[in-house]
């Protein structure tokens, strides 16, 4: 019988951090040390429980969120490991967005680095309590109480250690820790970890006094109990300091600080009481806001058992055995196996086969899933990430997850045609998946062209095209869009006459044609008087127009920004018909536009970056080399936002050149404004190699 735990002994929580800070590592020593796994598997021996794909043991990185619940001192917790990488910034971003508290890694010798601070970010975003622990302290450099200040100055916490380190680099021994005030020391023998507890060594008490008296009033800060004594100058008890810890720790005034050696065995176990202790369980946070489908009124769900049902799925992967798997974390009520549910965003209604707690890719089968919990189900195969279910006599519609936009992209093909089908029922699942994964073809070179993050994320999807779905795929780059228009107004007249016995062809326009303005497309206005052209022939010369724009004069780009106007012309009563007035529209209109002119238009990007200040004459000059005009720079604190407008040509790569010029610390968003003329050098050698090709 699988013991149920009140909700308030759950604990919904995700480890996130920088590439190589050690996530992974932490997450398999909490692992072992709570029963889940009898066995240590090693990031870079490609052994990690967590780390199940194979292009994750190849590369030693995270690449997708996994999914595990285990248990500790009568706590049931429910992890989530995510990627550290940037090009999988959307892992992270849905994990934050159904976790109830993160456990923030920071190396010992690297400090706050650039990812550090985006995951911080989205976390400060979704109001997420936090623990920081400082991991690696047995690497050279090792420095403690540096990395603590760096987490105050750049990413503005109230970061608080509750611990000190006992030593460092190859000397770290243990940890003092400063809410009992004890020293735990970490015996090494025979590849096993033994703790001792002993009073706080004399050479430390100092230091251990001080820094206990700094947390003290630092929480005090937040809580009145602890206040009244401090002011008193009473020594407060020790639950006292737990309960006001926990109570800033959720409120996010504070970050209490711990540390350890992750691949060393040492800290863990402190780490999983500070979870226990300090994180919020569901019932701690306040309930889930949602509204109805048909007001806009807001609903409120509190996290009950018995209370409607409101989950949100989160992820989707696709299992060779189950199928489609749907992760959901239930906010209130309970969602059982093999009963019906409502998608109220997509309005259908889907039965629950199975349901599943997961251990990465492993699946233990369950009953149900209850409030504040986080499992799989089978059979939703209609849900999309961020839809919600309910039940369909109580809807609700909660906020959905909100994904950067694709950065980059590359046009793929099937190495033969005979695996074309299957390559596009791979590219659908796959997008599936992951909603920073886009698929689509492109109408003019009817190529198609998959976009992602980054050039390791689409890197991932081509290797996964041809490990895990068996097709062979083909890549390169994609083409830009251009497009062209005329330059001047001018007038025109075009008849056209052909007879080839019976009845012939007669059409006969004259017309005016002139730029647009950017952005406004294709306009048609009549201006005939008297019938000369009938009513009935005037689609017939929009739609030849169209026609003719669709494959422009000057490179065979389709044209945009024109306005034709016709002006007049003539008919014949036997020989006039649509066709006629079609091909003479057509045919005139490209001789009236070779007169007028022609020039190439290219699309044009609106782009945002926001990076560190100090960064900003880079950023600025990267943009400014790419023909970039920028419109506006401002500065926030220590960051800088600087908006402008770049040709899309020159954006093919700029991720990866962002994070080279920034050391990855700034992120940008981007796009399409309007279209814009390429200037005239640049026009003739995209015109000369469209003709070879």
């Amino acid at each position: 019988m699988k013991t149920v735990f009140p909700i308030g002994k759950i604990r919904n929580i995700g480890l996130t951090a920088h590439i190589d800070a050690g996530k992974t590592t932490v997450t398999e020593r909490i692992l072992f040390f709570t029963g889940k796994s009898h066995k240590l598997g090693e990031v870079h021996d490609g052994e990690a429980a967590m780390d199940w794909m194979v292009q994750e043991q190849e590369r030693g990185i995270t690449i997708s969120s996994a999914a595990t619940t285990t248990y500790w001192k009568e706590h049931r917790i429910n992890i989530i490991d995510t990627p550290g990488h940037v090009d999988f910034t959307a892992e992270v971003e849905r994990s934050l967005r159904v976790l109830d508290g993160t456990v923030a890694l920071f190396c010992a010798v690297g400090g706050v680095q650039p990812q550090s601070e985006t995951v911080w970010r989205q976390a400060d975003k979704h109001s997420v309590p936090r623990l920081a622990f400082v991991n690696k302290m047995d690497r050279a450099g090792a420095d403690f109480p540096g990395v603590v200040e760096e987490i105050k100055r750049e990413l503005g916490a109230n970061a608080v250690p509750i611990v000190l380190p006992i030593g460092s680099e190859s000397e770290f021994r243990g940890i003092v820790d400063l809410v009992e005030m004890k020293a735990i020391y970490y015996q090494e023998s025979g590849g096993s970890i033994t703790l001792l507890e002993e009073a706080v060594p004399e050479e430390m008490l100092r230091d251990a006094e001080a820094a206990r008296a700094v947390l003290i009033e630092r929480i005090s800060e937040e809580d009145e109990v602890l206040m009244e004594k401090f002011v008193h100058g009473e020594e407060p008890e020790t639950s006292d300091l737990v309960r006001a810890l926990r109570k800033t720790t959720i409120a996010g005034t504070v970050i209490p600080v711990l540390c350890g050696a992750a691949f060393r065995n040492k800290g863990i176990r402190f780490l999983l009481d500070a979870i226990v202790k300090y994180l919020p369980s569901p019932v701690d946070l306040p309930p889930v806001i949602g509204t109805l489908e048909e007001a806009d009124r807001e609903i409120i769900r509190h996290p009950r058992d018995d209370a409607p049902l409101a989950a949100l799925a989160f992820k989707i992967t696709s299992d060779k055995h189950m199928g489609k798997l749907l992760y959901l974390r239930v906010y209130s009520g309970t969602i059982r196996a093999g009963e019906t549910y409502y998608n109220p965003t997509r309005e259908i209604r889907q039965r629950a086969g199975r349901i599943f707690e997961m251990h990465a890719n492993k699946q233990l089968a369950v009953e149900e899933l209850r409030a504040g919990g986080v499992g799989a189900v089978v059979g939703m195969s209609d849900s999309r990430t961020g839809d919600p279910i309910c039940s369909e006599d109580h809807p609700i519609i909660l906020e959905s997850i909100e994904f950067p936009a694709p950065v980059i992209g590359v046009a793929v093909k099937p190495a033969t045609t005979a695996e074309r089908d299957r390559l596009s029922t791979a590219l659908s699942r796959l997008a599936d998946e992951d909603p920073t994964f886009i698929v689509r073809t492109d109408p003019e070179t009817e190529e198609v062209v998959i976009s992602g993050m980054g050039e390791l994320h689409l890197e991932v999807i081509i290797d996964r095209l041809r490990r895990e779905f068996g097709v062979g795929v083909d890549s390169g780059a994609p083409q830009v869009a251009y497009r062209e228009t005329v330059l001047g107004t001018i007038e025109h007249e075009h008849k056209h006459v052909k007879q080839t016995g019976g009845h012939g062809q007669y059409a006969h326009v004259k017309f005016r044609i002139e730029p647009g303005r950017p952005g406004e497309g294709f306009q048609f206005e009549n201006e005939v008087r008297g019938g000369r052209v009938p009513r009935e022939y005037v689609p017939a010369v929009e739609r030849g127009v169209v026609d003719a724009m669709a494959k422009g004069p000057y490179a065979g780009f389709p044209m945009v920004d024109v306005k034709f106007t016709l002006l007049d012309g003539s008919s014949h009563e036997v020989d006039s018909s649509d066709l006629a007035f079609r091909t003479c529209a057509a045919a005139g209109f490209r001789d009236a536009c070779r007169k007028a002119g022609l020039r190439l238009l290219e699309p044009v990007m609106n782009i945002e970056v926001i990076t560190p200040d100090e960064y900003l004459g880079a950023v600025a000059g990267s943009i400014c080399s790419k023909r970039g005009r920028i419109a506006r720079m401002e500065t926030r604190g220590k960051t800088a936002v600087i908006s402008g407008m770049v040709p899309l040509s020159q954006m093919f790569g700029y991720s990866t050149e962002l994070r080279t010029i920034t050391s990855g610390r700034a992120e940008f968003s981007m796009h399409f404004e309007h279209y814009e003329a390429v200037p005239y050098s640049l026009a003739e050698e995209i015109v000369a190699a469209r003709r070879e090709t």
